[in-house]
């Protein structure tokens, strides 16, 4: 089969390579109904994040169990799944504790920029859905995979309560799909931080109440200005960078909460300033697992449509011009067809 392979910066190639088996008995193989180029794939697609060899790419995805190895209980081929970035056992001390994501034998999902798809762990990773789901939910059923799982991390690590104020500083997918969070979890007022007009449009479906296009001490004295001086209760940062952080600090209010889901790349804390600003602060890969039930019921009942991220579509063999597309803020969130 031919699958997604970074040789090294801005060079993705869709090339041949041999199709994913069964390994281990915990095992299962997917046939993928869609697939996506996630921000964090940009870091090591722009140089920023070095890779060693050529790598496979992708670790979003949805899909039809192909096989599965004899360990595998509870799934069956034929059925509709969808999983997380790390697969883990779900049964270990920190999953129960509501943390998957550094589940004790977790194990990166990758490769999933291709038809098939190996996933390790699958009886602890892999949630089916009622049924096969229709075509127009497969864009949402992937988002719940990553990048909504990851929006709603951002607001439950916030702290976000109905009736509550929230900022969300970044508008790529998982900054759009945080405000969707924060707008389900009750909040009052949703402040987007966004420069970017269709950005700001599709933040305000989602439940934003206001924009804030500046950035730096400007951004954050706007937000303080918005919240009579205070600051807000729930910051939600999804960028990864050191100015993103520095503003959601800033935005928040003394005793506010600060969640951060961007991977961080050159991010530095002041520990004197945090310490006198009493900001809880809490983040990390998502643990998307721990979600997956709500989301996907969520999606199934047609509550949300987070695939409304994905402004563009194109055909697997076309991902070079996926990542393109992104890299150059000419699209959200591409979406590929196997």
């Amino acid at each position: 089969m031919r699958a997604t392979i970074l040789h090294g910066a801005r060079d993705v190639r869709f090339e041949e390579v041999a199709p994913p088996r069964i390994t281990e008995p915990t095992d299962a193989i997917l046939r993928l109904s869609a697939t996506c180029v996630c921000g964090s794939d940009l870091w090591p697609y722009r140089g920023i994040q070095a890779i060693e060899r050529p790598t496979p790419m992708g670790h979003e995805y949805c899909g039809i169990v192909e096989e599965v190895g004899g360990a595998v209980k509870s799934l069956k081929p034929g059925q509709f799944v969808i999983g997380s970035f790390f697969a883990s056992d779900n049964t270990c001390l920190i999953c129960k504790e509501g943390y998957p994501s550094s589940c004790q034998h977790r194990k990166p999902v990758s490769g999933a920029q291709a038809p098939l798809l190996r996933v390790p762990l699958a009886e602890g990773t892999l949630v089916a859905t009622p049924e096969v789901p229709p075509a127009d939910l497969i864009p949402s059923m992937l988002a719940v995979s990553d990048v909504f799982g990851t929006g709603w991390f951002a607001a439950d690590a916030a702290n976000v309560k109905p009736g509550s104020t929230a900022v969300v500083v970044g508008d790529g997918a998982v900054g759009l799909l945080a405000v969707l969070s924060a707008k389900q979890k009750g909040a009052e007022r949703i402040i987007a931080m966004s420069r970017h007009p269709t950005r700001q449009a599709l933040a305000r479906e989602f439940g934003a109440t206001d924009i804030v296009t500046e950035r730096g001490d400007a951004g954050i004295a706007h937000i303080k200005e918005l919240t009579k001086g205070l600051g807000a209760s729930s910051v939600l940062e999804c960028v990864g960078t050191q100015e993103s952080m520095t503003q959601a600090i800033g935005a928040a209010r003394p005793g506010g909460f600060v969640s951060y889901v961007g991977v961080p790349h050159g991010v530095q804390l002041d520990g004197a300033k945090l310490f006198f600003t009493h900001v809880h602060l809490h983040g990390g890969p998502a643990p998307v697992r721990r979600f997956l039930p709500e989301l996907i019921a969520l999606v199934w009942n047609r509550k949300v449509n987070p695939g409304k991220v994905f402004d563009l579509t194109l055909p697997l063999a076309e991902v070079a011009e996926g990542y393109r597309a992104m890299d150059e803020r000419r699209a959200i969130k591409a979406l590929l067809r196997p």
